[in-house]
């Protein structure tokens, strides 16, 4: 076998040795053994689950109450157009959270003294929001703003939006700033020394490299949210939990709480499918494909 040297001559590369070859082929019968050995752990797994639960006394009545695919086939179509606005709410969410939280996280690392008054707000807030529960934020916001008279008549989504952003900007704000200390003083100072002012530092040096030192953290931020936007349905608004509480008020059954839940977790599947294979891709280059 032959391989082009460039501008050179072509350099033979020499064939696998008998020991490599035996390498790989022990490499392949220990990966099919692993999956076969993983594939029937898994099903004995889920044979065991799927017994142990339908022979307790109460499955009966807990399969009638939750699991009823009739009840789920009227409800789902309400339950999916709720949906539509837990996602809309989660789209302009995801923007606000990612602009106020990255402000917040530049603003506590600011080391001018002149900034003091800023980084202490910045502080006091991360540690306000990051304490209070977001159902109590919903509240506040979502009718303790409204009652002031100062704003005109809005959707409760809309406040409910509000207090989304509010929330997880504190965690996402915490998130960015523990990237942005964790990249070396060399770099903003190398940065520096070439002319950049201070905000293209931060711009063009420090921020790109903190968002890639904690992408699978702020994703997993992300993940949660997606599904706490389901929370604003305690304010009023009609998504797909207010729907399948409705569905099951009309049915008297629980059946469409795990419709609406299914969603969810549909809808999240793909993000927490991301975050895993950046995580772990991170941690091949990290440790160059090492496994212990």
């Amino acid at each position: 076998m032959t391989v082009p040297a460039g501008a050179g001559t072509p350099v033979v590369a020499g064939a696998p040795s008998q020991v490599e070859l035996e390498r790989r082929r022990y490499r392949r019968q220990r990966g099919r053994r692993s999956t076969a050995v993983s594939i029937v752990s898994t099903l004995v797994v889920v044979a065991l689950l799927y017994f142990g639960v339908v022979n307790t006394p109460g499955w009966a009545a807990v399969q009638q109450s939750f699991f009823d695919p009739q009840t789920a086939v009227e409800s789902f179509p309400a339950i999916l157009a709720g949906l539509w606005l837990n996602v809309r709410i989660l789209f302009f969410a995801s923007i606000g959270v990612a602009v106020f939280g990255t402000l917040l996280a530049v603003v506590r690392g600011l080391r001018s003294p002149v900034f003091f008054p800023l980084r202490v707000l910045a502080t006091g807030y991360t540690d306000l929001f990051r304490g209070l529960p977001l159902i109590i934020v919903l509240y506040l916001v979502g009718y303790g703003i409204p009652g002031l008279g100062v704003f005109p008549r809005l959707p409760a989504e809309f406040w409910g939006t509000i207090a989304i952003v509010l929330t997880y900007s504190s965690y996402v704000a915490e998130v960015l700033r523990a990237g942005m200390e964790a990249v070396h003083p060399s770099q903003r100072l190398a940065a520096r020394s070439l002319g950049l002012s201070h905000a293209k530092t931060l711009r063009l040096v420090v921020l790109p490299q903190a968002i890639r030192k904690v992408t699978p953290a702020l994703m997993n931020d992300f993940v949660s949210m997606q599904k706490d936007v389901g929370l604003v349905s305690i304010l009023g608004a009609v998504d797909a939990v207010r729907s399948a509480q409705i569905a099951q008020a009309e049915s008297y059954n629980f059946t469409p709480y795990f419709v609406a839940g299914l969603l969810f977790v549909v809808i999240s599947l793909p993000l927490i499918r991301v975050t895993d294979a950046i995580a772990r891709r991170q941690q091949q280059r990290e440790q160059i494909g090492g496994t212990v």
